[in-house]
């Protein structure tokens, strides 16, 4: 998994923990999913490149870097994807966003697209695509070859809980596409749903009928 990152670190952990309890109410799923969007954004754009500038200080002149434009373009894979990126545009402020919307089949398991819009110059941005649960890998891989196919070529995916099997179909299609989670959970149970996971994270976001984990 060379290209996979599980972050470790500490505040990332204790918000996963809460946000898998059943028991977190709406407002407290939101805030937590929003505060993971925040600690992986971190870690997702750690490498982003930098131009050399010079500011005033209140003393004299100082070197400094700031990002280099255009800024980074952030999807998310609807509906639950918009929690994670609350919290990425919370350190990326001056990011542009894109949606794509994937229905999963819950026979076939393969997704349908219903949405899809993007901003122009992919070529020229980073593109950190914003999907909480990785379990068959099936909407990943088209909304990542969507993205390709769009022109952009420094993809980036950010999701919650991934599943083996969906690391696996991930890494051997995309193998150039990094990937970062909060955790590799045991298995895909025989509904394609991971477990443990933590249910459906765009029900638990918008308070809907909740039914497990998306692909």
């Amino acid at each position: 998994m060379a290209q996979v990152t599980v972050v470790q670190h500490a505040l990332v952990q204790d918000r996963l923990t809460r946000l898998r309890n059943r028991e977190s109410s709406v407002e407290v799923f939101r805030r937590l999913l929003r505060d993971l969007g925040v600690l992986l954004g971190y870690e997702v754009t750690r490498d982003l490149v930098l131009s050399p500038t010079r500011v005033l200080t209140p003393l004299t002149e100082a070197a400094g870097s700031t990002l280099r434009l255009p800024p980074p373009c952030v999807v998310s894979v609807l509906r639950a994807g918009n929690g994670l990126v609350a919290g990425l545009l919370e350190i990326l402020p001056e990011a542009d966003v894109g949606h794509i919307g994937l229905q999963r089949d819950e026979t076939t398991l393969e997704p349908t697209e219903y949405y899809f819009s993007v901003p122009d110059g992919l070529a020229d941005r980073t593109v950190i695509v914003a999907d909480p649960m990785l379990a068959t890998g099936n909407s990943a891989l088209a909304a990542l070859r969507k993205l390709r196919a769009a022109g952009a070529r420094d993809l980036r995916y950010v999701c919650l809980v991934a599943a083996p099997a969906g690391i696996d179909a991930l890494t051997a299609a995309l193998p150039d596409v990094p990937v970062w989670t909060a955790a590799v959970d045991s298995h895909l149970d025989e509904r394609g749903y991971i477990v443990p996971g933590l249910g459906d994270a765009g029900d638990r976001l918008y308070g809907t009928s909740p039914r497990p984990s998306g692909a």
